[in-house]
């Protein structure tokens, strides 16, 4: 096994380092007894952590990201598994270009999504409701769910299929028993992927959040919009601490590995 030279492995620590610095940042000066971004500080508090129970706004704008983020990309991936089905074993005419169509939004700007909704909406009667950002968010991670289910689909090993219709399954037995547990590392890790896309959104998301449906990452913007203290760097501390539990239940009870490269499970049997 070829092994990682000096230049290799202080490229990688300085990647590390620049990739983990600015969290390790966020999260130090969240702790400061200052009333005013200080690091180096002169000791350590939680002061603002207390302080964002005085903000009711932070929390309600958590749940509404988290409900928007879990509907959103549990709905994209409703249309990514058939999508993703249906490019992967069929060739037909048209096919590279649905395909195209369906990863399209990656392509446009979310600002110029943003303002396009907008209009959209307001004109359609549903400007500032929870139902336009439900739609508008499931247009936007539709393609990290399709794409994906789409390669846990390709690489699928169809004689299993094949095996099970020769013992008399049907279409609904055949995807349920067969079909989505073989391709379940791509559903389950493209739905992680579209959650995250939908949950830190602000480009698109400030254009049609209003009050009632401020969305984390809305909210926290608008507040350093007016103030400069560190009440917002204890929010971004909570949310990575609750993302590093998810993370740490996730490799516990299912394994990152294979959400992350799509393994299945163990072949080897």
């Amino acid at each position: 096994m070829r092994r990682n030279g000096p230049l290799a492995l202080i490229f990688h620590t300085i990647f590390v380092i620049v990739m983990v610095a600015p969290i390790l940042v966020v999260c130090l000066v969240a702790f400061t007894p200052e009333g005013f971004l200080s690091l180096p500080t002169n000791g350590f508090s939680l002061r603002w952590f207390r302080t964002i129970a005085n903000y009711p706004e932070f929390i309600h704008a958590f749940w509404v990201s988290l409900g928007l983020g879990a509907l959103s990309s549990l709905v994209a991936l409703l249309f990514a598994v058939p999508a993703a089905l249906a490019i992967a074993r069929y060739r037909f005419r048209g096919r590279d270009a649905l395909a195209a169509l369906f990863l399209s939004p990656l392509m446009i700007p979310h600002v110029v999504l943003g303002i396009a909704f907008l209009r959209f909406f307001t004109s359609a009667g549903l400007g500032g409701s929870f139902a336009a950002l439900i739609i508008a968010h499931v247009i936007i991670v539709f393609p990290f769910a399709l794409r994906l289910t789409l390669a846990a689909a390709t690489g699928m090993d169809r004689t299993v299929e094949m095996a099970a219709v020769s013992l008399g399954a049907g279409g609904w037995t055949l995807f349920r028993r067969v079909t989505l547990p073989l391709i379940l590392p791509g559903v389950i890790s493209g739905w992680a992927l579209a959650f995250i896309q939908s949950f830190d959104d602000l480009t698109m998301t400030v254009f049609l959040a209003a009050p009632g449906t401020e969305t984390l990452p809305v909210r926290m913007f608008l507040y350093i919009q007016d103030n400069i203290d560190p009440l917002v760097t204890s929010v971004s501390a909570c949310v990575i601490a609750i993302t590093m539990t998810a993370l740490i239940l996730l490799d516990r009870f299912y394994g990152l590995d294979r959400v992350l490269a799509g393994k299945g499970g163990d072949t080897g049997r």
